[in-house]
């Protein structure tokens, strides 16, 4: 027979409740207080860039985070892929799990995610001019403002470039023209993708943006694209590995992509590789089942990352330079994947072995 709980004993055991949730909530109003993460916008200005209403420069916007103490020497630069912004670097869903930007602040390092033109809060150009190389000239002059300490006022004497996708071929296209960045991060790509795939999914997954029911994505420029309600599962995600919920909140703040943009990063990124001119130490990051870059019709072995590092050594002028990792069970969207923070642990890993980057005022976050 149960015995009657006392009161004392009730009273006693909800003390010890409401000890721990306030002792709780200053630990996690110190770890929020020490990020800090602020958003501006930079003009670019360069004679490649398409133009906008003259007189009037084109604008790309960014969100800086930094972690506690000082301002670090080193920050990284997040260039989001097609049909994203920068909340793939900050998705606004569970951030101590899926935040690349807010868990690098928590261990030390900056970063400063941009919206590429064409998408987010940057400037919208006419689509047609906005090819990868324009893409990398935009990206050259964020470095610039970045190394002059116009963001956030902190004059960073490292960069280190990341891309993500159509992203990464934006990344290497800068860093083989301009040769201004200390380490180059390549994700979500591969130089052997799986063409029949890729071909599928554009036909089956895009469409105009102007089509698209969100309103951000409304206008009338026929070149720019997104991806059609609910196709954002099958091309970016692997089942097993992926949270429903971030599936949510990745379709809720989607963006476009110019295909011009698309189509030169397929031939100037892949076809003819601009990773060739890369002369700083490279991070290739890729999803073990991305169905865009990996398994047999991609003719690319993502099982394993010495045997993938050996198929895209040739692609370098410089082998020796080129670190690669793979994420087990992850598809396209590495950073997405809810296995996100094995993949960010390899980056910090590298930064501190390859580059000699080490964290600052290290400060850890709950992750599952």
């Amino acid at each position: 027979m149960r015995r009657p709980l006392k009161l004392t004993s009730v009273l006693s055991a909800c003390g010890v409740l409401l000890a721990s949730l306030t002792a709780a909530a200053p630990a996690e109003a110190a770890e929020a207080a020490a990020i800090s993460c602020g958003d501006t916008d930079l003009p670019v200005t360069g004679p490649g860039l398409p133009p906008l209403v003259p007189g009037s420069p084109a604008t790309v916007h960014g969100r800086l985070c930094l972690p506690a103490g000082a301002g670090p020497d080193t920050v990284q630069l997040l260039v989001h892929g097609g049909t994203y912004n920068s909340a793939y670097w900050d998705l606004p869903y569970e951030p101590a799990r899926y935040s690349y930007q807010r868990d690098m602040a928590a261990h030390g390092y900056a970063t400063f995610a941009v919206d590429q033109l064409g998408a987010g809060r940057s400037s919208r150009p006419l689509s047609l001019p906005l090819s990868v190389w324009a893409a990398a000239e935009s990206m050259h002059e964020v470095v610039g403002h970045l190394r002059a300490g116009r963001v956030g006022g902190v004059p960073f004497a490292k960069v280190v470039i990341v891309g993500h996708s159509v992203g990464s071929g934006t990344v290497a296209a800068e860093a083989s023209t301009y040769h201004d960045v200390d380490g180059v991060v390549l994700t979500g790509i591969t130089h052997l993708p799986a063409l029949p795939v890729l071909a599928l999914g554009a036909a089956l997954g895009l469409q105009p943006a102007f089509a698209d029911e969100q309103p951000a994505h409304l206008g009338s420029d026929p070149l720019y694209f997104t991806t059609k309600p609910g196709a954002r599962a099958g091309l970016f995600y692997a089942a097993g590995d992926a949270d429903p919920g971030v599936i949510a909140a990745d379709e809720a703040t989607k963006d476009q992509v110019s295909v011009p943009g698309m189509g030169t990063v397929a031939l100037f990124g892949i076809v003819l590789p601009a990773t060739w001119g890369i002369a700083a130490p490279v991070f290739q990051v890729v999803g073990e089942k991305d169905v865009l870059f990996c398994g047999l019709l991609a003719l690319r072995d993502c099982s394993d990352a010495g045997v993938l590092r050996a198929q895209e050594a040739p692609y370098y002028a410089d082998p020796s330079k080129l670190s690669m990792y793979v994420l087990p069970g992850a598809g396209h969207s590495v950073a997405l994947h809810e296995n996100a923070g094995e993949y960010r642990d390899a980056t910090r890993s590298w930064l501190q072995n390859r580059l000699g980057i080490a964290p600052q005022g290290y400060h850890s976050i709950g992750r599952n």
